[in-house]
């Protein structure tokens, strides 16, 4: 598949042919119009009240989306299951976002701008029905975590998280993972004392 296969970009790639065939000239195009960064912990890739600027590809690393409400921040996402994440309402529209994208760990990340996601969807043939499968994994996603925040308690949001996902149980700081089932950090602490007797 041509010498790209052997750089940071090769995770993306092989998602994508997971779901449309791509060839040398794609790959070339793909790899042009994502590009290459890596970011300490703590940052900020996207900020509520500005327009966001870039989709992100996780290649490693973890990145969570939250809310701030009277001071206090709200975990609605860490590393979305299809490997892309920003403020997708703001991305998408062209629109002021609400949420806020902060790494929570270094991360190799891979960014493209709307107009290069755009121009994408032009020139390689069948990245529409790539794209497709993106927003139906989202869209997944999404649903399962309202369920998931009315219909479970606190402790079997933990649970399921540790049988879905122990990479971010194992990765991430207490903090976020209490943020992200909807807890406070000690209330998680009490559930993880509880389930480990």
């Amino acid at each position: 598949m041509c010498n790209l296969m052997n750089t940071v970009y090769l995770k993306l790639i092989k998602d994508i042919s997971k779901y449309i065939p791509l060839s040398k000239e794609d790959i070339r195009t793909i790899s042009e119009s994502f590009s290459s960064i890596t970011i300490p912990k703590n940052t900020m890739l996207e900020v509520e009240n500005t327009y966001t600027k870039y989709l992100y590809f996780i290649i490693d690393g973890y990145v969570r989306v939250f809310y701030t409400k009277e001071g206090e921040e709200r975990t609605t996402q860490i590393n979305c299951p299809s490997g892309f994440i920003t403020s997708f309402q703001s991305f998408i529209t062209n629109s002021k976002a609400y949420d806020n994208v902060q790494t929570i760990s270094e991360c190799n990340l891979l960014r493209v701008t709307k107009d290069s996601l755009d121009k994408l969807n032009k020139n390689v043939k069948d990245w529409g029905i790539y794209g497709e499968k993106i927003y139906e994994q989202a869209l997944i996603y999404n649903e399962d975590r309202t369920r998931d925040m009315i219909l479970l308690t606190a402790e079997e949001r933990y649970l399921k998280l540790m049988k879905t996902q122990p990479d971010i149980i194992q990765n991430v700081s207490l903090q976020y993972i209490a943020s992200y089932i909807g807890i406070k950090p000690e209330s998680l602490s009490r559930i993880r004392r509880q389930i480990t007797f």
